[in-house]
């Protein structure tokens, strides 16, 4: 190629959104696993989010809620866990070491500092480093011997855990604060415990704490390469922008990171420069079938790019993402985001923000996908997090 750099258009980037995020219907996997493995990352700060994302690429999802809870709470394959951003997602756990050393590292430390600092200050002494040592080796005792417990059952165990200091003395959100929420937030945080079986359905936020998986500690600069080669291989191509947005790191971590994984420059459209895995920058054909998806809230795929115009059309920006950036429910037409979906009294229900090339096969296989997902919800009431105008639109309509 004389050094020339290879051109990836957008049909083409969509084509392997299709097939890579396994939203084409011969793409669909087995198992949650294989989603999880395929996507690097699964949103994890509302529970909703991570069943509906995992059901939406089952190719039998009516064994959705079952083999999620088998993955994540049984044979212990996928873990929820603080990663990038400081957000919680759901990952394989043989990545858990990456995450933790590539990302969790420093937001720990910085975690640790605010809480031993504001834990001194806002108790005038009387909590001390050393004393929030010995409660949280003994809250961590305490947690190993029940394998998942409450934040209440931990207090139970450990009274210390109870006792309370002033976050911002003196200042306007001045308010009192448990040594329990906090210290199991950092504790998060640093990868010593995750989330365990929630309180109630699967889409309840309520949640068990565990104590983390073992995994081995590694250079941050070795994960950082590890885990930007694999989401490469899932989202590739993508820009600079894409994953200084995506890791949350600095842009000096993105580009030392890119040249260790030996990505590869690609150009996309406007002249912008995108980058693939190493070996990835052969033309990729799309599904042979046209497909349709619908996605919750915060769902991998339509969060997984900063810049997305490819797919997403600035006109739906509006009423398809909230005030903060988190995106709704949305409706997939061939690799593009096309409309919006809500759940009213039960019934999945769904609207064209983008009509432009959906006709009738389309608004067929939308169809079709909506009684999908209605079939194994069930009588489950989904409410996201993160409500968007759309999806309260058509929730009260």
């Amino acid at each position: 190629m004389g050094g020339q750099r290879r051109h990836i258009g957008v049909a083409e980037r969509r084509a392997r959104l299709a097939l890579r995020h396994r939203l084409a219907g011969t793409a669909r996997a087995a198992a949650p696993e294989e989603v999880a493995g395929s996507l690097v990352a699964l949103h994890g700060t509302d529970p909703a989010t991570v069943y509906l994302a995992l059901g939406a690429r089952l190719a039998d999802s009516g064994k959705t809620v079952s083999e999620v809870e088998r993955a994540l709470y049984e044979d212990r394959t996928l873990v929820r866990m603080h990663g990038m951003r400081h957000t919680v997602f759901v990952f394989p756990t043989g990545l858990a070491a990456v995450v933790h050393s590539s990302t969790g590292l420093a937001i720990a430390a910085k975690a640790r500092a605010g809480l031993i600092k504001d834990l001194t200050t806002g108790s005038d002494g009387r909590l001390t480093a050393e004393w929030l040592a010995e409660v949280e080796t003994s809250a961590l005792a305490a947690l190993a011997r029940r394998g998942q417990a409450t934040v209440n059952e931990l207090t139970r165990d450990e009274p210390r855990l109870r006792e309370q200091f002033t976050y911002g003395a003196g200042k306007k959100y001045e308010s009192p604060q448990a040594v329990s929420s906090r210290l199991m937030r950092v504790l998060g945080v640093e990868g010593r415990v995750v989330r365990g079986r929630p309180l109630g359905a699967w889409t309840s936020s309520q949640f068990r704490w565990a104590v983390a998986p073992p995994h081995p500690e590694l250079a941050p600069a070795e994960a950082q390469s590890e885990l930007l080669g694999r989401w490469l291989a899932a989202c590739g191509p993508a820009t600079e922008a894409d994953l200084k947005w995506w890791t949350g790191w600095k842009v000096t971590d993105v580009r030392k990171a890119l040249s260790a994984a030996g990505a590869v420059a690609v150009s996309l459209d406007d002249g912008v420069t995108g980058y693939v895995a190493d070996g990835d920058e052969g033309p990729v054909a799309g599904p042979a079938e046209p497909w349709a998806a619908l996605l919750p809230g915060l769902d991998p795929t339509a969060m997984g790019w900063q810049e997305r115009d490819w797919y997403l059309a600035p006109s739906l920006r509006a009423p398809l993402f909230d005030g903060s950036g988190n995106v709704g429910p949305t409706v997939w037409w061939n690799g593009r985001v096309v409309g919006g979906w809500a759940q009213r009294d039960g019934e999945i229900v769904w609207r064209l923000l983008d009509a432009d090339g959906v006709g009738r096969e389309a608004r067929a296989a939308i169809d079709v996908e909506a009684a999908r997902l209605s079939a194994w919800v069930g009588a489950t009431r989904i409410t996201p997090r993160f409500r968007t105008p759309l999806e309260r639109e058509l929730t009260s309509a």
